[in-house]
This record gives structure tokens, sequence and C-alpha cells, in this order.
């Protein structure tokens, strides 16, 4: 005769082994995963040195500078819309730290880069200015109070002065290179003349390749014959036609030059666009 009591227990510990096999598989599945994820290659706390691999000179006063990093699967390990701590010597050999947001992500593999516009009397721009490919950078971070997740508002309007640029290329591009991100993204980028436009051939390709999601609009201080952009300063009649409408599901960032900053900020404010609307790097 069957015994139904201990085909229930059987029947019992079979289904709690089952469980637990589920639960070490999915477990170990998770550590594989999080082991595999490569570690960012930065410290917060001590600065670390990056070899300098690739100098390209994209205008009189303005280079594009490669620095490799550990292994050719390594990441920086940079926030979206944060910044890194660079550290070198002016031109009397005193130590000057500055910040600079790297032009690329995390998908970036195996080394950064950063866009850097010297100026005459600029002291990181000494440092910058004497860098040869094998030189090393020292680098600390990240720094930054921005916070990015994919979809925290509906879309973004971006306010950009001469290398304000790069942190809203960094997070534009994170953006539109998100297949689960539906953000648009709206930029208006000032300049005293044209050959003062950082990254517009990468900003163009972006405008060209998501043609409904991101637009951009130029304004030149001193703009060339047949120029179809804007002219001057930014106005509050430029922010309002090529920026999102207040709401509380967009953003505005903001990131240039003190003046403009100020500038900015009364425009907005003129607008109608509430301090929680805005965000400035």
């Amino acid at each position: 005769m069957v015994d139904l009591e201990f085909l229930q227990t059987m029947d019992t510990q079979i289904l709690v082994g089952v469980a637990v096999a589920l639960v070490a598989v999915v477990a170990a599945a998770a550590f594989l995963f999080i082991s595999k994820r490569p570690k960012g290659c930065l410290d917060p706390e001590k600065f670390k040195e990056f070899k300098l691999v690739k100098r390209e000179q994209l205008s009189y006063n303005v280079a594009k500078f490669r620095f490799e990093l550990p292994t050719p699967t390594s990441v920086l390990g940079l926030p979206i819309g944060q910044h890194i701590s660079c550290r070198g010597k002016d031109a009397q050999g005193e130590e000057v730290i500055k910040p600079y947001t790297p032009i690329t992500l995390d998908s970036d593999v195996g080394y950064f880069e950063l866009v850097i516009k010297m100026y005459p009397q600029g002291r990181m721009s000494h440092h910058f200015r004497e860098m040869r490919v094998g030189d090393y950078l020292a680098v600390k971070g990240p720094k930054g109070r921005f916070r990015y997740q994919p979809g925290q508002a509906r879309a973004f309007g971006m306010l950009a002065g001469g290398s304000g640029i790069t942190p809203m290329y960094q997070v534009a591009r994170a953006i539109l290179e998100n297949p689960k991100d539906t953000t648009n993204v709206h930029l208006i980028y000032a300049n005293v003349t044209y050959d003062d436009i950082l990254l517009k051939e990468e900003l163009d390709g972006l405008a060209a390749k998501y043609p409904n999601r991101f637009k951009v609009f130029y304004v030149l201080n001193q703009p060339p014959e047949a120029w179809k952009g804007g002219v001057g300063f930014v106005t509050k009649e430029m922010i309002d036609a090529h920026c999102p409408a207040p709401s509380s599901d967009i953003q505005i960032l903001r990131c240039g030059p003190p003046p403009m900053n100020k500038a900015m900020a009364a425009h907005l404010e003129a607008l109608k666009y509430t301090p929680e609307m805005q965000f400035q790097f």
C-alpha cells in the first residue's frame, strides 16, 4: 500500500530543492553579471595618471586629447553630466587644478577624450598646450551635482557658451544613443566667431542622425557673411523659440562664461521657468 504522507513529504522536499537550486542559479548569474561589468578607473580621493596617446589640433587654440585607460576594455566610470579634476602646472611651474568634462561616455571603452580650448593667459591652458603624446595627465573624480536617469524629463533645453558645450554634448549623446530613452534635446550654442564653435561636426552629426529628437541653434556675436543662425547674444526670444516651454516635465541646462550664465538666468526667470526647471553646471 502506498504511503500518501511519505509521497507528500517527498514532493515537498523536491519542490524545496528545486527552489533552492533556482535561487542559487539566479544568485550565481547576478554575481557573474556584476563581476563582468567593468569597474571605473576614477578615484574620487586621489589623482591617477593617464597617458596621452593622441592629440588632434582642431583650430589655432583648440585641441582634442585622447588618454589611454589601463586596458582596452576599461571604462572611465564617469556618471552622465559629471566632470573630472585635472592637475597640471602653469607657466611658472606652480600646481593648478581645473575641472573638465570628457566628451566620451563609458560606451567608449579603453580611452577618454577631452576637447580643450587653450587661452593665452590660462594657467591650465599652458599645461595642455605643452602636453605631447606620451605625457601623463593626473585626474581625479567623479565630481558634480548633476544626476541623470533616462526619462527623468520629457525634454531638455540646453544653453551653452564656448567650452560650456562639453557637458551638454556628453548628456545629449547619452540620451540619444540610448534606444530606451525618448527624451528630446534642444540646444542653443553661443560663440563669438564661427571658428570658435567646438564639436560642430559632432553636433551636426547628431542633428542629422536624430532629426526628430535633437535640434541645435547656433548663435554668433561676429557671424560670417550669409550666416543663417542667430546673431549677437542669446535673447529671451531665442530661448522662447528654440527651447521647450516651461513645464514640470522639462529641464533647462546652462553652462557658459559667468556673464552669459547671469544673463540666461534673468531671461529664464522672465520667461517663467522656475528654479526647479533649471540646472547650471
